[in-house]
């Protein structure tokens, strides 16, 4: 299916979904399977404002926009609109670790205490960077009550960190560490470098590679900040069941979101955390990234292949993100969703987060986004949407299912 012939005055197409809406953009040929999955997020899978863009080969081919940014006003979805990306915010962190190891200083089997002697005490002394990046060091959760300032001022969590003890050792399993994953390699991060993990990316590739990107988002940007709305409702199945009784009644995946009841996540009382704006300018790594979806996609074509010049990982630092270090069952007893997880990324994990085969690499995030890049076909892919998604969610499936098409599996 091809887009409208019509050109708005910046040039890009406007693309007609026949209900009295438009998107816009542009397309390579070739790619207009990409074009209908974006599309039919619309029609079918109650898309309000979203973007997806895919880089391929160093070249821009897929840019496409459109919604509504913010449904209190109106104000639609532009070329600029930046979206809380969530856990996509790991694989922002992943890459600025792995620019580090390529520099020759850190060392991802080296024990954290290497660079963060307190992390070391109550029996964490021999946790590496690797085990925190694949959800393996067991601290998903803290049993320190937290607030919401605390939470925001950075210290205090790292305190609460340092007089925790693990709840099993790395060999024994993985946890998805939500929240604290990012304090944890942050943290690392703020002792290599000495900035804090969001001021280090923007330093060494966000401001290099000009980049809508953050990790705590300057005031400048704010007002291209989509309105994030609470999540879709769950598909009828029993993992979905599962997974929501277990958010309900498993105390460790409740503090583990929460923060120890700093906040409530996704939403409280129909409104998004993570749309106040004392959260998204403070530095939550693992979950309150901010990014255009152009940006995100550039970003992880930037990985795998030379963007202005440059490519930020080495062919090394790939492969090694690309072995598969946890999957299966979890600890907490969250369902099994066939996610796989290197060191930092998460990999291609069919059925549900397919991405485009085993050189992909990258992070999905609550509520339905997604970036990732592929290094055999030198991709960068990034979808993300103000609509958060429930359990089940199809929109970012369905995209890479048809850019898989494209590009060949």
């Amino acid at each position: 299916m091809k887009a409208s012939p019509a050109r708005g005055p910046d040039g890009m197409d406007v693309i007609d979904l026949r209900d009295g809406r438009s998107l816009r953009g542009f397309v390579d040929s070739g790619y207009g399977p990409v074009v209908d999955a974006f599309k039919a997020n619309y029609l079918l899978r109650d898309d309000l404002g979203s973007a997806c863009t895919v880089y391929a080969g160093g070249r821009r081919v897929v840019e496409l926009w459109g919604g509504i940014a913010d449904r209190r006003t109106g104000r639609p979805w532009n070329r600029d609109t930046a979206a809380v990306m969530f856990s996509c915010s790991k694989g922002v962190l992943a890459v600025s670790v792995y620019r580090l190891v390529d520099e020759g200083r850190v060392q991802l089997d080296a024990p954290i205490a290497r660079y963060w002697p307190a992390f070391g005490d109550h029996g964490k002394a021999e946790i590496t960077l690797r085990d925190a990046m694949s959800h393996r060091a067991g601290l998903p959760a803290l049993d320190i009550d937290l607030g919401r300032d605390d939470v925001l001022a950075w210290d205090p969590v790292i305190r609460a960190i340092e007089v925790q003890r693990p709840l099993h050792a790395p060999r024994d399993g993985h946890v998805y560490h939500g929240l604290t994953y990012g304090w944890i390699v942050g943290e690392v991060i703020r002792r290599i470098t000495g900035h804090l993990p969001g001021r280090f990316f923007r330093a060494a590739i966000g401001d290099t590679l000009g980049l809508r990107t953050w990790i705590g988002i300057p005031s400048a940007a704010r007002s291209t900040v989509a309105w994030m709305e609470p999540p879709l409702p769950d598909e009828d199945s029993a993992a979905a069941r599962e997974a929501a009784r277990q958010a309900r009644d498993n105390i460790t995946v409740d503090r583990s979101m929460s923060m120890g009841g700093a906040f409530v996540f996704p939403a409280d009382d129909g409104l998004v955390t993570f749309n106040d704006p004392d959260i998204q300018a403070a530095e939550v790594p693992g979950a309150n990234g901010i990014s255009t979806a152009e940006s995100l996609a550039r970003l992880y074509a930037a990985c795998v292949g030379p963007i202005g010049g440059s490519r930020l990982l080495s062919a090394r630092s790939i492969r090694d993100a690309l072995r598969v270090r946890s999957a299966g069952p979890q600890r907490s007893g969250m369902p099994d969703d066939g996610a796989r997880w290197g060191t930092g990324f998460q990999l291609s994990s069919p059925p549900g987060q397919p991405m485009l085969g085993p050189a992909s690499f990258g992070h999905a995030g609550a509520g339905g986004q997604l970036g990732f890049a592929d290094a055999a076909r030198e991709v960068g892919f990034a979808y993300l949407s103000n609509q958060m998604g429930g359990y089940g969610d199809a929109r970012a499936r369905q995209l890479t299912i048809a850019l898989c098409r494209v590009v060949g599996a």
